[in-house]
């Protein structure tokens, strides 16, 4: 078991600055000893705020440096498969951002190159341990709502509805960098949980376009499923709406109620004939130490894997073909 995990960071940028680096720190039997970006002054920036004794603009330096032994890989999705496989090859203990790359080939080579080297790999698929998420999985599990019938995910919003974070240069939508566009930033966090409520997808369908012309990248996408036990999924996604039909919707229908509550949100409600309960929770300062906790527990030995390669290619499989199976041009 090692002692103790010291992480280097692949990629310090916006989602590194509160959501997940602090983690790092914070986690029992964790510490950061370095940061890499290619600018060498926001690198050495990034280390400064947030005291980190070392920081790089090469990657090698994090994927060699003999005090690391786990490395997070944050930069866009397009280079995850590059920096996966060679820390990997080097030893390292690896946590990937979501999606786990940008296309289903990709993540399955991440996958076979851990497994031959009997490496360990994360996703960040970090909603599978907060205690919202993990709430509604105890629900189902309990048969709150009864039999499942039929799920639902709707999510529309205005184009540069702020939802994402922040960057420079909009990579997000640049399908070379990330893919399908903000669905394939967006919709890992939500059909994710589908496979983490219900299981692996039985099968799966969809269509997709660019309507608005705003951007290369897919911007509406709609899709079907049939999950176990005979449920049926419905999702749609569009990122060039009015501010007025904005929606982040995740519903379940049971034979005796529904659940209901926002992806990106903290509110949960539960409906029946009896009427409706709301459960509130308040987020964690930095959303993904739960996970992080969880990965690092692993990597120490004391764990399962919080989110495997094979967690992650199960929602990647559904969002290509959703976003590529039936492109509308």
């Amino acid at each position: 078991m090692a002692k103790l995990i010291k992480w280097g960071i692949i990629g310090c940028g916006n989602v590194t600055e509160k959501k997940s680096g602090p983690a790092l720190q914070k986690a029992e039997g964790s510490e950061l000893v370095a940061v890499m970006r290619r600018d060498a002054g926001k690198a050495k920036d990034y280390a400064t705020r947030h005291q980190v004794p070392e920081w790089y603009s090469d990657a090698d330096k994090i994927i060699h440096h003999p005090g690391i032994n786990a490395v997070y890989i944050a930069t866009p999705p397009g280079s995850h498969e590059a920096y996966a496989i060679r820390a990997l090859q080097a030893g390292k203990f690896v946590y990937v951002e979501k999606p786990m790359s940008v296309t289903l080939a990709s993540c399955t080579k991440m996958k076979e190159v851990a497994e031959s080297l009997n490496g360990k790999l994360c996703i960040a698929h970090y909603r599978r341990a907060l205690p919202m998420f993990c709430k509604i999985k105890q629900l189902l599990a309990e048969g709150a709502i009864g039999d499942i019938r039929s799920v639902r995910i709707s999510m529309l919003q205005k184009n540069q509805s702020g939802i994402t974070a922040p960057s420079e240069k909009n990579w997000r939508v640049d399908p070379l960098h990330a893919g399908a566009g903000l669905f394939y930033d967006l919709a890992p966090h939500q059909l994710d949980l589908v496979v983490y409520f219900f299981g692996n997808p039985v099968s799966y369908s969809g269509y997709s376009a660019n309507q608005a012309g705003l951007y290369e990248a897919e911007d509406i996408v709609t899709g079907i499923m049939q999950l176990p036990g005979k449920i049926l999924f419905t999702g749609q996604w569009c990122y060039t709406t009015d501010t007025s039909s904005s929606e982040d919707l995740f519903e379940i229908i049971g034979s005796k109620g529904s659940i209901r509550f926002p992806v990106f949100g903290h509110t949960v409600s539960i409906c029946s004939e009896k009427g409706t309960n709301q459960l509130s929770f308040d987020p964690p300062e930095h959303i993904q130490q739960p996970m992080i906790q969880k990965i690092v527990n692993y990597f120490r030995g004391t764990e399962p894997n919080p989110c495997s390669a094979a967690d992650a290619i199960e929602s990647m499989k559904v969002m290509e073909a959703f976003a590529y199976g039936n492109r509308i041009s």
